[in-house]
């Protein structure tokens, strides 16, 4: 069975266009080195020749260095056999100066691999790799310098980017990624290879996390038809146009955008961790719909959620307890009901006590100390909006971060408190 599988692969259609660019040139690449080595062990030396000399023409035009290396070297080979010593003199050098260009790309490549897992590691490490950002990127600009290839410079990108989301300039990626566009255009950089989804994801993002969700929402409806639904990240993209659909204010797109993830066959094929998020997602948009838009059934789902969903303080949860706790909290003031209340209250007292102490935290913890606020005033909206007022200021002046410990806010944190306003002001829990 296994090998049947692995038999098709070469019968997969590359050229989709919501796939990467790349696969397609890649494969093709690929394809011609494999003929013809079997070609060459089978003595066709013409037209062995013939199909690593493609190779290295496609991998030139698409900057597949090692490739066009790998080609190379295969027909220095042959040259040597055929003592053919003009066009193995020729070819050497070119040789030669493909190795030193794939020395370059291995060390870009390698910079990007630090960051990259540096940048999901635990805040020590992070840190650690913050601090090194500014060496890797003069680093790389000089690499690119010296080889102006594409892998080069889609190492410099990417680290980029990744300096930028750490630092919380969300105007820099979207500065980053509109440049990229130009140079597309213009022809700088290499159209065969350049990932225009990750750009457009990457353009969306700096959009939710720099406070423009109207201009954002917007994008992603442009850029949704650019994935193919099969890609590994098309839930990851659809995570994030349902947020900014939240934080526009769009909550019926926003439950229409649910839907859509639902009937993609590969939803229950995601991992516990991501099947979560999105419940969480589907449940902050509920709390936000008209409860005549909720079902009867799904407002029983929602009870049970609210009841067995406990943060478990883990890397798969990091950045979504907050949101967790701060839904059971809403979900019983709807209901009214002052124990489980009191309840979520003091969970959200006890993790800002112990989780939310670092800069990137001040918005999460600044609107976990205006819900703490409830029982003091005895629930009084009027009392909750004078004494809530200089925390509110706080909560709106804070500062964006690029933390990646930062609570995830599904809903923002001051559309939030006034849901909760308008909670209370039909009924205090009892």
């Amino acid at each position: 069975m296994q090998d049947k599988l692995l038999n098709h692969l070469f019968f997969l259609d590359h050229s989709d266009p919501r796939f990467i660019v790349s696969r397609r040139y890649e494969v093709e690449c690929l394809d011609l080195v494999h003929k013809a080595i079997v070609l060459h062990l089978e003595g066709e030396y013409v037209l062995s020749e013939r199909l690593l000399r493609r190779c290295m023409r496609l991998a030139a035009q698409c900057d597949f260095t090692a490739y066009e290396e790998q080609a190379a070297h295969k027909l220095l080979s042959i040259y040597a056999e055929q003592q053919q010593q003009t066009k193995y003199e020729q070819l050497n050098h070119t040789i030669l100066k493909l190795r030193q260009i794939i020395g370059y790309e291995q060390e870009a490549e390698m910079l990007f691999f630090e960051v990259q897992m540096g940048a999901e590691e635990t805040v020590a490490k992070r840190h650690r790799i913050i601090a090194k950002l500014p060496a890797y990127l003069a680093r790389l600009e000089e690499l690119y310098r010296l080889a102006p290839t594409f892998g080069i410079y889609n190492a410099l990108y990417r680290v980029r980017l990744v300096d930028a989301g750490l630092a919380g300039r969300y105007q820099d990626i979207i500065r980053e990624t509109a440049q990229a566009d130009s140079m597309l255009a213009a022809g700088v950089i290499n159209a065969r290879r350049f990932d225009q989804r990750l750009n457009n994801f990457m353009n969306i993002y700096a959009h939710l996390r720099g406070r423009q969700p109207q201009e954002g929402l917007k994008l992603a409806g442009e850029f949704a038809e650019t994935i193919h639904p099969t890609s590994s990240n098309w839930f990851y993209f659809y995570e994030h146009y349902v947020l900014l659909a939240l934080h526009a204010g769009e909550y019926e797109q926003a439950h229409r955008l649910l839907q859509v993830a639902h009937k993609n066959p590969s939803f229950g094929k995601l991992r516990p961790a991501a099947l979560e998020r999105w419940e969480l997602l589907e449940a902050y948009t509920e709390l936000m719909l008209p409860l005549e838009q909720v079902s009867l059934k799904r407002r029983n789902q929602l009870a049970v959620f609210a009841a067995l969903t406990v943060p478990e303080y883990s890397r798969d949860k990091r950045g979504y307890n907050v949101a967790i706790l701060v839904f059971q909290l809403v979900h019983y003031l709807q209901q009214r009901l002052l124990e489980p209340v009191l309840v979520r209250l003091e969970r959200l007292r006890k993790y800002q006590q112990r989780h939310l102490r670092e800069a990137a935290t001040l918005r999460s913890r600044t609107f976990l100390r205006l819900l703490l606020l409830l029982p003091e005033a005895d629930f009084d909206p009027a009392r909750l909006a004078k004494r809530g007022q200089p925390l509110l200021r706080t909560l709106q002046q804070a500062a964006l971060t690029g933390d990646a410990d930062a609570e995830v806010e599904i809903i923002p944190y001051e559309d939030l408190w006034q849901l909760v306003m308008r909670v209370l002001r039909q009924g205090t829990p009892e």
